[in-house]
C-alpha cells in the first residue's frame, strides 16, 4: 500500500501530470487482474484489488489540486480507454485457437472468461465515482476557497469510494456468491478503499509541495 503510493509519488515528481496519468492507466488495468482473487482479511472476505485502486482517486485529487478539473477529467478518460482497450484484447486473445501443446489457454480462460463481467462493475463503478470524486473534489475546493486539502481529499474520495463499491459489487458479483459473501466483499472492500484514501492525505500534501517546489502554476490557502 505504501509502496503504492510511493511509486504513485515518485512518478509525480520525475514526470509530472505524465506521470500521474500513467499511474491511473497502469493501476486500473492492474485492479481489475487482482480483483478475481479473493482473500481473508482479519478473517473477513475481501477482493486484492482494491488496494491499488486507492493510488487512483490520490492521481486523480493531485491532478486537480495541482493542474485544475479538466486534467482531473483527462485523467479519468485515459483510465477508461485504458480498462476498454485491456477487455478488447483480452477477450480477443481467448478467440485464438491454442496449439496442441499450449498449456496457458485453460487458465487464461479460467482468469479472463471472468472478466466481462468484472470489467462492466469496473466501467460503470470507475466512471460513475471518479466522475463523482472530481465534481466533489472542486465543488469542495470553490466552496473553502481551495483551504482545506485534508477535508476535500478525505471527504470527496471517502463518498465516491462508497458509491464505487456499491456499483462495482453488485455487477460483479451479485448471483455469484451467497448473500453473506457479498456482504463481506462490499464492507471490506469499501472499508480496505476508505483506509488507504485516508492513507493517501498526506501523500497528497507531498505532492502539492513538490509541485510547488518546482513552480507548477496552481492556486492554494491552506
Amino acid at each position: 500500500m505504501l509502496l503504492d503510493f510511493l511509486i504513485a509519488l515518485s512518478m509525480f515528481y520525475f514526470f509530472r501530470k505524465t506521470g500521474l496519468y500513467f499511474v491511473i492507466i497502469v493501476n486500473i488495468i492492474l485492479c481489475n487482474l487482482q480483483v478475481i482473487k479473493l482473500i481473508s482479511l482479519f478473517g473477513i472476505t475481501a477482493t486484492l484489488g482494491n488496494i491499488l485502486y486507492g493510488s487512483i482517486f490520490f492521481a486523480t485529487d493531485l491532478l486537480g489540486e495541482v493542474y485544475g478539473k479538466e486534467e482531473a477529467k483527462k485523467g479519468v478518460i485515459l483510465g477508461f480507454i485504458a480498462l476498454f482497450y485491456m477487455t478488447i484484447v483480452l477477450q480477443l486473445t481467448l478467440w485464438f485457437q491454442p496449439a496442441g501443446d499450449d498449456f496457458a489457454h485453460t487458465h487464461m480462460t479460467q482468469i479472463f472468461g471472468f472478466m466481462p463481467r468484472i470489467v462492466l462493475g469496473s466501467f460503470l463503478a470507475y466512471v460513475v465515482s471518479q466522475s463523482h470524486d472530481v465534481w466533489a473534489f472542486h465543488f469542495l475546493k470553490d466552496r473553502f476557497q481551495s483551504r482545506h486539502l485534508w477535508l476535500r481529499n478525505n471527504v470527496s474520495t471517502a463518498i465516491s469510494q462508497l458509491i464505487d463499491s456499491t456499483i462495482f459489487t453488485l455487477v460483479a458479483f451479485m448471483g455469484m456468491f451467497e448473500t453473506r459473501v457479498l456482504i463481506e466483499i462490499f464492507i471490506t472492500t469499501y472499508l480496505l478503499k476508505l483506509v488507504v484514501g485516508m492513507i493517501d492525505t498526506p501523500f497528497v500534501y507531498l505532492g502539492r509541495a513538490i509541485a510547488h517546489k518546482h513552480s507548477e502554476a496552481y492556486t492554494h490557502t491552506a
